[in-house]
């Protein structure tokens, strides 16, 4: 199924704004609703309309969506804890918003592939999609992504430590993915793969410049 591309993507830019109080103190059952409800417009959406044909099991767009599905799972996974224990109001907004923005995402990736037929999960290894790949994992990670002890210190992180380590990973993170959103550009001229794509290269690097300025405004100390 496909989706028209005529819209705006889904990623929306963050807001450089303090977030409510009232907002903030829905904490994380206020945004798992989101995420939920969300996860079910993607699904939806992304199960509109007929297509012709469909990529294959071992399609360069398969391969993408069940590679960055996994990708954003962990920025999602971030950001749930960034939400969860900082205390600074932008941060608790940017986390919000790339939670909501990279769950809705992985819902019309998981439409697209169920609509394929296809598994969202693949016997290749990561980013097998992709040219010239030697060099793309590391240590069984995609471009971008955090280590588990690198994860283990954010959970346990408070106070500006926490911020910096969310903001410095996050930053990181999207460097990778628009890195492999990039290489889908180039390999594919699926309509809705693409559409995603740059959907995704422009929201992560508009989050990346607001990620740029947030980590200058942070205590030094």
């Amino acid at each position: 199924m496909s989706v028209s591309t005529a819209s705006s993507a889904p990623a929306g830019t963050p807001s450089d704004d303090a977030a409510p109080a009232g907002r903030r103190r829905f904490g994380a059952a206020w945004l798992a609703a989101a995420l939920a409800f969300g996860l079910l417009v993607g699904l939806a959406i992304g199960l509109l309309g007929p297509r012709l044909s469909t990529p294959g099991d071992d399609s360069v767009e398969a391969g993408f969506l069940r590679d960055m599905s996994t990708h954003h799972a962990q920025a999602v996974e971030m950001s749930m804890i960034a939400h969860a224990n900082s205390t600074n109001p932008k941060v608790v907004t940017l986390s919000a918003d790339i939670a909501l923005t990279q769950h809705g995402q992985i819902g019309y990736m998981q439409a697209w592939l169920r609509d394929w037929h296809l598994s969202p999960t693949s016997s290749q290894p990561p980013m097998a999609w992709m040219k010239d790949s030697a060099g793309a994992v590391q240590n069984g990670l995609m471009p971008g992504m955090a280590t588990p002890e690198q994860l283990a210190q954010l959970r346990t992180a408070t106070g500006t430590a926490l911020d910096r380590q969310f903001l410095t990973l996050m930053r990181q993170h999207h460097l990778g993915g628009i890195h492999m959103a990039q290489e889908i550009l180039d390999e594919s001229d699926d309509a809705d793969v693409t559409w995603l794509a740059e959907s995704q290269v422009r929201g992560q690097q508009s989050e990346i410049n607001l990620i740029d300025s947030m980590l200058k405004q942070l205590p030094t100390s």
